[in-house]
């Protein structure tokens, strides 16, 4: 690695082990947020480990859409809370340890407001001073990615980049992407809602693109089990998003449901339905929960839409209601439609 070749802001060096860890329940602005750190510190000195932020520019990249205590204590606590665990291979143990060890939210000197991030000292060789196995890529593409799987699929890929192909278990996969491996227990959901979406993302949005075929022997039932993935250059990948160019249109970008002809070529929608039906255990399809997310955005308040960890958990809360409405089944004749009937009340 060469010192003269890193340029911040534009590339993240990540080391292979570092990718290989399971991705700890960080929401999408979480991930961007890491990748950014990573982007920001020099991997060749250690001394660049704390990384300050203008405070409107931890905001729009975290996704708060206003600066005030309550939620910049929420957000802070959240990063200072992500784990990272190392396996011990020979004995079956592990090492767990936080990402971060500081967050500061304060006034400089000026008196603009300012968020400093320091890595912890459990960490530092994971991000710093490293020789060998390792991986880099431009920002940009973690930046125009819009899911977590997205992003993490096009890491998980990108290091098997200059092999050309990747094989990758199922329940592997699953972890790796930070997800449960009971999560999408029929394939062919998890086909739609995750191998095809991030397909589509990357090939979009990305500098490489990817097909993927079943491999190996299947399990019972003729599940599947394996899957070879095919990693090539994206040739007709779009122009580049610098950090400054993300933070002006995350400043300016109100979420809000898109239009008909939009959810068409929206993979970030359709992710999010797939993060939504979760919360009712995947009972409903896409266009029924197309619906219900229409009910949402029309009835709920503000800060609840625009937060996809709490409309999940209205939705769950509002799902876990028709369940209990609904025991001994069939007292609730439509189940969609009294769903929808309370999905809207707050």
């Amino acid at each position: 690695m060469n010192e003269n070749s890193i340029k911040r802001d534009h590339l993240v060096v990540k080391r292979n082990v570092l990718n290989e860890m399971r991705s700890q329940d960080m929401t999408l602005q979480e991930l961007r947020f890491f990748c950014i750190y990573l982007a920001r510190i020099n991997p060749l000195n250690v001394n660049s480990r704390n990384v300050r932020f203008p405070i409107a520019h931890f905001t729009n990249i975290i996704g708060l859409g206003k600066v005030n205590i309550i939620d910049m204590k929420r957000a802070i606590n959240s990063l200072l809370s992500k784990m990272v665990i190392i396996a011990d291979e020979q004995t079956g143990g592990f090492t767990a340890f936080q990402l971060f060890k500081e967050g500061v939210v304060n006034m400089d000197d000026s008196g603009e407001w300012y968020v400093e991030i320091d890595a912890h000292d459990k960490a530092l060789p994971l991000m710093f001073e490293f020789k060998d196995k390792y991986f880099s890529y431009k920002l940009w593409n973690a930046l125009r990615l819009r899911s977590p799987n997205q992003l993490r699929m096009y890491e998980i890929l990108k290091q098997y980049e200059h092999i050309g192909y990747r094989v990758l278990g199922v329940e592997q996969l699953k972890l790796l992407l930070g997800m449960d491996i009971s999560e999408y227990p029929r394939f062919g959901n998890f086909r739609t809602y995750v191998l095809d979406s991030c397909q589509r993302a990357l090939a979009e949005r990305t500098d490489i693109k990817f097909s993927y075929e079943p491999y190996g022997k299947r399990g019972k039932g003729g599940k599947i089990q394996f899957l070879r993935f095919t990693i090539e250059k994206n040739e007709n990948h779009v122009e580049q998003m610098m950090l400054d160019q993300f933070l002006e249109q995350q400043a300016a970008d109100i979420i809000r449901t898109p239009t008909t002809s939009e959810r068409g070529e929206s993979s970030f929608y359709d992710d999010r339905l797939a993060f939504l039906a979760l919360a009712c255990n995947h009972e409903f399809t896409l266009i029924e929960m197309s619906l219900l997310w229409d009910t949402m955005t029309a009835k709920l308040p503000f800060d609840i839409v625009t937060d996809d960890i709490r409309a999940h958990q209205h939705l769950q809360h509002k799902y876990a209601e028709l369940c209990w409405r609904d025991d001994p089944k069939g007292k609730v004749r439509h189940r969609f439609n009294y769903l929808r009937s309370i999905v809207g009340l707050a």
